[in-house]
């Protein structure tokens, strides 16, 4: 069987789990909680292997003192890389404790069974335990391809319902965020932004802050500034008090022309995708095919969106000559470990980075931003740990959007209505500018106002399947001649990065837009026009069942109510997933959600609930962006400052969703966080045009935007 890619890094049993002698099972992943609910899907898989009661398993996330270095919890891989590595390891684990029991028992492996980590045979006294064999030693062995996990028709825990873990906390306030840490002796810092993207700290007298009750210390090093305090309510008002006293040269300002016009303005290097991989060749030229009857073209729009995590990026450092210590919300402590040190100058095996819970995002904003800031306040105070919260306003303006982006489509059809040629052009600056080390560049936000600042380092076009732009821009259709095209533009005005699907969103909303368009432009059933151009069963089952499930519910037609659907196959290599929207137009633009349908085919499904959250909640967030997010900013910085200016969805606004799992028991894992993400954005745009006619090809779809359509029709 082959070995999970984190265990081909990372082959050495002991790093991943540990027995101890309280009859508990230390499991140890270099991924975090971000309300995926991975801890509960781990401790399932190593308990279903193990044959022990899930409440033995203890899972210990990212923490670069011992956890497996698993890079960052990203791209929808933690159940592909960390839980697959976890059901070999605990598969050998074992296989190894079987093999040692059948030889101290006198009895063949085959007629030894488990039960919660007791061995035993069927004469009488004959027993042994799992403690009992490793004795709290290390087992100094490694996986290797030959490890054999138990099959689908054994499992008696895999795919069925279980507890949450670590819910309880959750609900009664007893968990701790990063923002809730407390040590003895703590200090509190906040940081002073520049007032703008481009601004640099001119002139500063800070002796008034210096004599505010409670502060410690101004830090002052280049343009970053930050206040650090007895107690964090001294912190507030005393970095208040500062940025009052700041001058700053705010002479260079940001390039506010329609963002859609820069896409195609800007300098861009443009590379062909062949098969999902963008190759370093030239582009191809746009053709005719023969017997084309029909052309028709499109063009789709998504403005920047940010993260807009509900609780502001905090971590709390500790400096002195020996260690630096760092607790951070990151999603990838090993990078970030490697960032901070570029940035210091030191080795990397001088800092100790784990991961605590916070605000979870999905992709790239302010924690790793907020953990340099914190290592800079602490420097200044060596041996007292510094808790450092960004506020709102910090996240919303500072934090790495998601990119704009712009798709072209064209279509070319015969008078059947049959598709002969597919162009897709995508039109965007990075999705991936995550930490990492540069040497003289950096991706941390406070290096580049230092004294002796660091640059944002140049982004190259990424060449891997459906990386980045074009994530998804490969449709999963049946389409033999096409064309895909990505263009990475650059020198675009706002800092972006890693957002949830990172181009999928875009490129299945435009896809999935379109063959609604196309299906209607021949007078076909937009249903059977997908059918009809898709060879892959499992793709057609889920789009088939949404379908089916939503169709099950009649709406009115007419009065502004509408049906659309969509489907897409996350990276083409992970999660199916289709979704059906209802929802109703009113007189005034405003779109209200009634119901969503999804259906997923995810593989085997190990724990259903955590399956269904990850799906759902990717089509909340979705529909968020779809209908009310849109990152606005002037000439001077992000205007979108708070939760009036950058609206997301309410509560109030949440739709009825039924969700439909396809339990393939004997398929891989496949990863699910974004699959419902595009599929989402173009089942709401296909259900507006279903109830009132109208093609909206521009995010978001606010009452301004559907009326403006409105009227141009």
């Amino acid at each position: 069987m082959k070995l999970s890619s984190s265990l081909e890094n990372n082959p050495d049993i002991d790093s991943w789990l540990q027995f101890h002698s309280d009859g508990k099972i230390t499991v140890s992943t270099g991924k975090v909680e971000l309300g995926q609910k991975l801890i509960t899907a781990f401790t399932v898989i190593v308990a279903e292997e193990l044959d022990v009661d899930p409440g033995r398993i203890i899972v210990i996330t990212a923490d670069t003192s011992g956890s497996p270095n698993e890079g960052y919890t990203a791209g929808s891989n933690s159940m592909e890389s960390s839980g697959m590595a976890l059901r070999q390891v605990a598969a050998k684990v074992r296989q190894v404790l079987l093999e040692k029991a059948s030889h101290q028992l006198g009895v063949q492996v085959e007629n030894l069974n488990v039960d919660d980590g007791e061995i035993s045979s069927s004469l009488p006294n004959q027993s042994v335990t799992y403690m009992e064999l490793t004795g709290g030693k290390n087992f100094n062995i490694k996986v290797s391809e030959d490890v054999v996990p138990k099959r689908h028709d054994q499992y008696h825990l895999i795919g069925n319902k279980v507890p949450g873990i670590g819910y309880e906390d959750l609900v009664t306030g007893a968990t701790t965020f990063v923002q809730d840490l407390e040590l003895p002796g703590m200090l509190h810092a906040r940081v002073v932004r520049p007032p703008g993207y481009h601004a640099r700290l001119q002139e500063l007298n800070e002796k008034d802050v210096r004599e505010m009750p409670g502060v410690v210390g101004v830090v002052v090093d280049g343009s970053f500034l930050a206040v650090v305090c007895e107690r964090e309510e001294q912190a507030v008002r005393a970095s208040k008090r500062l940025s009052g006293l700041a001058i700053w040269d705010e002479s260079k300002e940001i390039n506010t022309e329609n963002i859609f016009i820069q896409l195609k303005k800007n300098n861009r290097q443009s590379l062909p995708v062949i098969k999902g991989v963008a190759e370093l060749s030239a582009v191809p030229s746009i053709k005719t095919p023969q017997n084309s009857a029909k052309t028709i073209t499109a063009t789709y729009q998504r403005p920047y969106h940010m993260h807009g995590s509900v609780g502001p990026s905090a971590a709390m450092a500790l400096y002195d000559d020996q260690e630096i210590k760092v607790w951070t919300h990151s999603q990838g402590v090993y990078p970030l470990r490697l960032a901070l040190a570029d940035v210091l100058d030191i080795e990397e095996n001088r800092i100790h980075v784990v991961h605590v819970p916070g605000a979870g995002c999905y992709g790239h904003n302010g924690a790793d931003d907020a953990a340099l800031d914190a290592v800079l306040a602490a420097r200044a105070f060596p041996g007292k740990p510094v808790l450092l919260k960004w506020e709102r306003v910090d996240e919303h303006s500072w934090e790495p959007y998601g990119s704009a982006m712009q798709i072209e489509l064209q279509a070319n059809m015969d008078k059947s209505g049959k598709i002969l040629y597919w162009n897709h052009e995508t039109y965007s600056d990075t999705h991936l500018k995550r930490p990492s080390a540069h040497g003289k560049e950096s991706r941390l936000l406070a290096s580049w106002h230092m004294q002796v600042p660091k640059q944002s380092p140049q982004v190259k076009p990424l060449t891997g399947y459906h990386t980045g732009i074009h994530r998804n821009a490969d449709p999963i259709y049946d389409f033999n001649d096409r064309r895909i095209v990505k263009h990475l533009v650059d020198n675009l005005p706002l800092r972006v990065s890693t957002l949830r699907s990172l181009g999928a969103y875009a490129n299945v909303f435009a896809i999935e837009s379109f063959m609604d368009e196309l299906a209607h432009s021949c007078g076909r059933n937009p249903l059977e026009f997908r059918v009809d151009n898709l060879s892959d069963y499992r793709a057609k089952a889920v789009l088939e069942a949404a379908v089916e499930k939503a169709n099950s519910r009649i709406i009115s037609k007419g009065g502004g109510h509408g049906r659309g659907f969509a489907l897409a196959r996350y990276k083409n290599a992970k999660c199916y997933a289709a979704v059906a929207v209802d929802l109703l137009v009113d007189d005034y633009g405003s779109i209200k959600l009634l119901r969503a349908v999804i259906a997923a085919d995810a593989g085997q499904v190990i724990d259903p609930d955590g399956l269904r959250s990850q799906l759902e909640g990717g089509l909340l967030q979705s529909a968020s962006w779809t209908l009310k997010e849109q990152v606005k900013f002037d000439e001077k910085g992000i205007t979108s400052q708070d939760w009036e200016s950058y609206p997301i969805m309410t509560f109030a606004e949440v739709p009825e969703i039924e969700t439909i799992l396809i339990d393939r028991k004997d398929r891989p894992v496949l990863g699910a966080g974004e699959a419902t993400q595009g599929p989402t954005a173009a089942a709401i745009s296909n259900a507006v045009f279903d109830a009132v006619g109208l093609r909206l090809r521009r995010i978001p779809f606010t009452p301004e935007m559907v009326l403006e359509a409105a009227a141009e029709t």
